[in-house]
């Protein structure tokens, strides 16, 4: 019983030092969050006075046919507390990334004071379409051609380590990229990453649950 509960209190203590941890900034100084209707309703000043975010990422669409509920809101609360602000795609395997392309570009108005459009690459357990290579590389160049031509600026694509594994989206898209990650610095990739989410449990007065944390490198944004 009592190799339990000291095992009970290892494990409470390694949750809360988790739920706190955070890149040192010394190494990166520019660090940030990514939010979606997921994350809950979020207080924005009290989150960046909280955390020391410089920049807040959320998510806008998802696929060719839906909107993240609280996109509106988060957009503009981030710009109402001065806090640089970009909008995320989120892709689907299993819809047409033209289409995608414009879906987004209905959503998400064109600001060239705001950060450069993401679109994020994971696989998800309701889509079990794979296209080959060449043609996702093909349909994705062309989204990215869209977004492009909407938002005034190059995109970032965040790009899960097991989607990189099969279609190796760092070798064929020439993009800043966002690595991801929890706690160790990602080292997947044909090209250093340029953002890395390094947690998705940070706990931050402003928001009730967990939150997704990132970190910039320096230049990450310089054409924001």
């Amino acid at each position: 019983m009592l190799v339990l509960a000291a095992l009970a209190l290892a494990g409470v203590a390694a949750w809360r030092l988790a739920v706190r941890w955070a890149p040192g900034v010394e190494k990166y100084p520019v660090q940030g969050v990514d939010v979606s209707e997921n994350t809950g309703t979020i207080v924005w000043p009290v989150l960046k006075g909280a955390s020391g975010a410089r920049f807040g990422y959320a998510v806008a669409t998802v696929g060719a046919t839906t909107r993240d509920r609280n996109f509106q809101a988060n957009w503009d609360a981030m710009a109402k507390i001065g806090l640089k602000r970009g909008a995320v795609h989120v892709f689907s395997f299993c819809q047409s990334p033209r289409v995608q392309g414009d879906v987004f570009n209905t959503v998400v108005p064109r600001d060239l004071k705001a950060l450069p459009a993401a679109i994020a690459f994971d696989y998800d357990e309701t889509c079990a379409d794979r296209p080959e290579r060449a043609a996702l590389i093909t349909g994705v160049r062309a989204m990215i051609e869209r977004i492009e031509a909407h938002m005034g600026k190059p995109v970032v694509l965040r790009i899960s380590g097991r989607v990189e594994d099969d279609y190796r989206l760092t070798e064929a898209l020439d993009r800043k990229w966002w690595a991801m990650g929890n706690f160790l610095k990602p080292s997947y990739g044909a090209r250093p990453w340029a953002v890395w989410r390094a947690s998705d449990m940070r706990g931050v007065d402003g928001v009730d649950g967990p939150l997704n944390w990132d970190v910039a490198t320096e230049g990450a944004f310089e054409n924001e």
